[in-house]
């Protein structure tokens, strides 16, 4: 099942939301964040409007979600004049597993325009790609396409905290109704592992315990073809746990969303 499949078979029952998701979503022993993510967000467009841009989404993984049927319940927070708050919660068996805070907010007049500096990258066409085998990736990445600046260096033993990696949805439609918008950019930007991996020279596992996604445009312009640039770094990491932060770019070179977690290392 397509990722905006299972976005598409969310549906509104009892005060909720319920969704399911295959197991092919699996990122270990739960269902990969960046999906329960997205989801979370769908429900949050019941309760405002569709041209209010989303602005900031914050989440924290709280415990594992079993691929199967997902319930989310959410509320509004607060509704101001130009900024609606939201609340989400992913249920697993009744239990909140993941929590989420959206920010929606319509434009203002404002004179400041600030955009980060294009990084100077080779393309995605002299990235190396990823390959997946079954049962030793997780089970969601075999719906990405991921191309490695500088090769695939998962637990390579490499010095420096830091990689550039090309990522977009494997058979996905990238026109007409089946264009993706904001849910698709929640998805590309949590899809590459933690650099920290990297670093590393035996498998070990990795789990994100909070995100935080803020987006720097209300016009992502159509789903299309072209993989987009998740620019990752470990900024300080001790004691197993790791702070980092990513920048995700468009195939046209544009930052999209700056993206902050906390992750914690089993190794």
């Amino acid at each position: 099942m397509l990722y905006s499949q299972v976005l598409a078979g969310l549906r509104s029952h009892d005060g909720g939301w319920t969704a399911e998701v295959p197991a092919s979503w699996a990122q270990g022993r739960t269902i990969f964040g960046g999906l329960q993510a997205a989801l979370a967000v769908r429900a949050m467009r019941d309760l405002v409007p569709q041209a209010v841009p989303l602005r900031v989404l914050q989440a924290s993984f709280i415990a594992p979600i079993a691929p199967g049927p997902v319930r989310i319940e959410a509320n509004v927070l607060r509704r101001g004049k130009s900024v609606t708050q939201i609340e989400a919660r992913v249920l697993d068996q009744g239990q909140t597993a993941c929590l989420l805070f959206g920010v929606f907010g319509e434009a203002r007049a404002s004179v400041l325009d600030i955009k980060p500096p294009r990084p100077v990258l080779p393309p995605a066409e002299a990235a190396k790609p990823f390959t997946y085998v079954e049962g030793i990736a997780p089970a969601f990445t075999q719906h990405v396409a991921t191309r490695w600046l500088g090769g695939v260096s998962i637990f390579q033993g490499r010095e420096e905290p830091r990689t550039g990696i090309y990522v977009g949805f494997r058979d996905e439609p990238y026109a007409g109704p089946g264009a993706l918008g904001e849910a698709q950019i929640i998805g590309y930007a949590d899809i590459v592992p933690t650099p920290g991996l990297s670093m590393l020279k035996q498998p070990t596992m990795a789990s994100s315990l909070t995100w935080t996604l803020e987006l720097l445009s209300d016009d992502f312009g159509p789903a299309r073809e072209g993989l987009w640039l998740m620019d990752t770094e470990v900024t300080a990491g001790s004691h197993g746990y790791l702070n980092q932060s990513a920048t995700l770019w468009s195939p046209e070179g544009e930052a999209v969303a700056l993206s902050r977690q906390s992750v914690v290392v089993f190794g």
